[in-house]
């Protein structure tokens, strides 16, 4: 199993070697065979190569059968040209990789129905999958810039495009995994005001008679963002594009009791994948301990499941996060009463006992 490992910034690298430890121990249950190489992208590549995606990096990502990344970015380096900002690497490597497909699943373990923000009645059982469009839209849409106008006003300017063929290939990724759940699809939209969604709308609707056996819905997001917050239940898996589903898929997040508790798939068409935490790189608790390395983890297990077919092995892992959470183990950020606080390598440590253990 060939993967590049890419710590990145703030607590990235804090979240990815609690996933590495896991990793091992699975590695050591399971014979996994791993081939691990590590890169750099982001502010930490920016300070080393003066570039936020090294050609170094890209090659190894190119070469890697997986990658797993922790988090990129911080107020470091956010007065530096823009172009060499560190977000720009992550965009790069999902543009020149083609990971089109986000996978962004939002399950909240029973343990912590207590720490979401909503009542745990309304969010108990939750399983939600969102499906995002990650290389396309507004993210990457041209024309784009900043411009001065006749008058001497500073005018900003974005461009929000898809293709058909674009939306059709997403679709099916939202409409392939609808039918392995609950065979329920929501697309999410605002057709009534922007055109690029008109059609994204229209393609879903060709696609789904495709796939009778999936029932397909529409919504707009302004309705959908209200709805998670509502009813979030009703939701099996929801499809939209790159902007609507950054926003959402961070909303889902705090249904589940913490950001710290997403993973992430980023996949191309043969299944090669990227996978991350949902969370940023969090600099103002870096090197702190206080990091919640669970959604890498759980990242870790998502890329043994879509990229490596070992479903058996990621079960383990998700069990082991079951399992420890049941022992009353918490992250800050998921602490609930009568529960016992621990720092990152402590959740790492416990989840190798666990997984070990069977």
């Amino acid at each position: 199993m060939k993967i590049l490992i890419l710590p990145g910034d703030g607590i990235g690298p804090e979240v990815v070697a609690e996933a590495l430890k896991v990793l091992r121990a699975a590695d050591r249950r399971f014979g996994l065979g791993l081939e691990l190489s590590e890169g750099l992208l982001g502010g930490a590549a920016i300070d080393a190569c003066g570039k936020p995606l090294p050609d170094e990096t890209l090659a190894k990502a190119r070469a890697a059968e997986a990658i797993l990344l922790g988090a990129v970015g911080g107020p470091k380096w956010d007065n530096i040209e823009r172009a060499l900002r560190p977000e720009k690497g992550l965009l790069a490597i999902r543009a020149e990789l083609g990971l089109f497909g986000n996978l962004r699943p939002a399950i909240l373990y029973p343990q912590l129905a207590g720490a979401s923000a909503l009542k745990a009645e309304v969010v108990a059982g939750l399983d939600i999958l969102i499906v995002r469009e990650l290389t396309g839209g507004i993210y990457f849409g041209e024309p784009r810039g900043i411009r001065t106008l006749e008058n001497g006003e500073r005018q900003g300017f974005n461009t929000d495009i898809y293709s058909e063929s674009e939306i059709r290939r997403i679709g099916r990724v939202a409409f392939e995994a609808a039918r392995k759940r609950g065979r329920r699809l929501c697309s999410v939209d605002k057709a009534n005001v922007l055109e690029v969604t008109v059609l994204w709308r229209e393609v879903m609707t060709e696609l789904a008679a495709e796939y009778p056996d999936v029932e397909l819905s529409h919504m707009y997001v302004d309705n959908a963002a209200m709805q998670l917050v509502r009813a979030p239940k009703q939701f099996d898996v929801v499809v939209t594009g790159n902007l609507f589903g950054d926003i959402l898929s961070d909303a889902a997040a705090m249904l589940t009791g913490s950001i710290g508790m997403l993973p992430s798939a980023s996949l191309d068409v043969n299944g090669k994948g990227m996978y991350e935490p949902v969370h940023g790189s969090a600099p103002d608790i870096a090197g702190q301990g206080k990091a919640n390395p669970l959604a890498t983890v759980l990242s870790a297990a998502m890329m043994l499941r879509y990229s490596f077919g070992k479903a058996e092995v990621a079960d383990a892992i998700e069990r082991a996060v079951g399992t420890v959470l049941d022992a009353g183990l918490r992250t800050g950020d998921i602490m609930t009463p009568g529960c016992r606080q621990v720092d990152t390598a402590s959740m790492g440590d416990a989840l190798c006992e666990a997984l070990l253990a069977g």
